[in-house]
């Protein structure tokens, strides 16, 4: 049960990729900006950082708190500045990759969430869990629309 006040985001997504080739676009920052943000810090060990600049102005700070190749990640997300308050570090993102028919399934579970970030982060895992499905597969998921802060501001306000 989640913490008071808190809720839970959860993903199920097939990829066209085995967990091995999957994995790294959660621990490399090359391979995860080519799904998630124009620049990542990521040092995937247990206390390492992990810091994702979605745009110049939304910046995900936390750090690995367990990391198993191929088949799992743990880290801890939260944004620099006051988002929806979660402050960097406050939630907690789980990752598993079990192969499934020639690909991996993905399970993505986001605890400890406000419920003024619920919405948000339900959305925004859709729609990078989708772009991670084409990179992860070989295929170009095009440009981020949500890289540049004015885009990312006004497709929200949309929503």
């Amino acid at each position: 049960m989640p913490p008071a006040g808190t809720s839970v985001v959860e993903h199920e997504v097939r990829v066209n990729a085995q967990p091995e080739t999957v994995f790294p676009y959660f621990t490399d920052p090359a391979k995860m900006v080519e799904w998630m943000g124009v620049e990542a810090t990521l040092d995937p060990r247990p206390g390492g950082i992990s810091r994702i600049a979605v745009n110049p102005e939304a910046i995900m700070s936390g750090e690995f708190v367990e990391v198993v190749p191929p088949s799992r990640v743990v880290f801890t997300w939260g944004w620099e500045d006051k988002r929806f308050d979660t402050p960097p570090a406050a939630s907690l993102v789980e990752v598993t990759l079990t192969p499934d028919a020639g690909g991996t399934l993905l399970r993505l579970t986001h605890r400890k969430l406000p419920e003024v970030a619920l919405d948000f982060h339900r959305m925004g895992w859709e729609y990078y869990l989708a772009r991670l499905g084409l990179a992860a597969s070989g295929r170009d998921p095009g440009p981020d629309p949500w890289a540049d802060a004015e885009a990312a501001r006004r497709l929200l306000e949309s929503s």
